[in-house]
């Protein structure tokens, strides 16, 4: 998504709905920059990122890379997780249920070689059934893989708690809202609900309540 696309979707964001007018115009600029790389790094990058902050993940991620990638692209071949040993995941601070959930993934891409070169030409929900046929990846991995890696447009993660506080406070919700609200609250943002989640997570920034 270049910049001047970026213009068109806040306009369409902030004429569709008064909320996300008052945080597009306070947010800024959206820097939302898909990685668009290789499919299976960031493949292994959403799995090491489930159900930890950002951070954390960053820093395993990076642990992986300097064993067995090339730090300079931060390419993660498939065939050297293939071979890594639990005590070498676990060196690296990937978990138990991770290292069987990139074993998986393993298994699954070499079961269907077309996969990840076909990538760029699947549909957001052939991509969703894919995925989420490997154990270990739910419908949440599946999303940032989407919206983070392959920078589809209109991803929108209901699942993601984030989202749900976010969600909550901008709108005065009582509660946490459930998918069925999510895809309530998203609909005047289609087609370009993913920068709408961007600028939902960028409410959550502390520095945003401070500008309150």
């Amino acid at each position: 998504m270049s910049t001047p696309h970026y213009k068109k979707v806040r306009k369409h964001l902030s004429g569709n709905c008064p909320v996300m007018q008052r945080i597009v115009a306070r947010v800024g600029a959206c820097t939302l920059a898909p990685k668009g790389d290789d499919p299976f790094p960031l493949l292994v990058r959403c799995v090491i990122s489930q159900q930890i902050s950002t951070k954390a993940a960053e820093s395993i991620s990076g642990k992986l890379v300097a064993l067995i990638g090339d730090t300079a692209t931060g390419a993660i071949p498939l065939a050297k997780v293939a071979k890594l040993s639990d005590a070498k995941f676990k060196a690296c601070g990937i978990s138990g249920p991770k290292q069987r959930t990139l074993r998986a993934v393993v298994a699954h891409i070499k079961a269907n070689p077309k996969l990840l070169p076909g990538i760029p030409e699947l549909d957001d929900e052939t991509i969703r059934e894919h995925l989420t046929s490997i154990s270990g990846i739910g419908p949440w991995t599946a999303d940032m893989f989407l919206l983070f890696g392959l920078g589809r447009p209109d991803v929108w993660p209901v699942g993601d708690y984030g989202i749900k506080v976010a969600v909550q406070k901008q709108f005065e919700l009582r509660k946490l809202p459930d998918a069925v609200k999510l895809t309530k609250v998203a609909r005047p943002w289609e087609p370009h609900r993913s920068v709408a989640s961007w600028y939902l997570w960028r409410t959550l920034d502390p520095a945003f309540s401070d500008d309150e």
